[in-house]
């Protein structure tokens, strides 16, 4: 039996629901979270993520709030990730928050165990390189723009 064939697929469901409950429980040195937007999503799809400013950088005392929506091919293929909070970055469209997976090369290169946490330390860190570490940041205040039309996160971890 080849390292192939012993692999086992773990179902959508239970991948989210692991996730889920890595999330809730606070992960890392809890500068990063991320939990369901919606509890009442059974499909797991709406999710909500959190990344606090790396130090000594532009980002320092902000806390940047991003939706990642997790569709039916999850995690075969990535979720869309999109920052609620206005930022200046290079991988991040300015007018609509999207991160664009041409230009965050974990996106274009997904692969089934990258994970929600993986994504948002790998923004973190993307944060912290020497491109965008001193990018000038939009005004305070200005969130409201790319406000969720459902309303505001009912729930994040810190």
């Amino acid at each position: 039996m080849s390292s192939e064939e012993a692999k086992v697929v773990v179902p959508r469901n239970f991948r989210l629901l692991e996730e889920l409950e890595r999330g809730e429980k606070g992960i890392g040195d809890g500068t990063v979270s991320y939990g369901m937007d919606d509890a009442d999503d059974i499909y797991m799809q709406s999710w909500t993520g959190t990344i606090l400013g790396p130090h000594n950088t532009a980002y320092d005392g902000k806390i940047f709030q991003l939706k990642l929506f997790c569709g039916k091919e999850y995690p075969e293929s990535p979720p869309s990730v999109k920052f609620q909070t206005r930022i200046n970055m290079a991988c991040v469209n300015p007018q609509t928050g999207v991160v664009e997976p041409s230009l965050f090369p974990m996106l274009a290169n997904w692969r089934r165990e990258y994970t929600m946490e993986d994504i948002l330390v790998k923004l973190k860190k993307e944060m912290m390189t020497s491109h965008n570490r001193k990018l000038a940041q939009p005004p305070e205040g200005t969130e409201e723009a790319r406000a969720d039309p459902k309303g505001p996160a009912k729930c994040c971890v810190m």
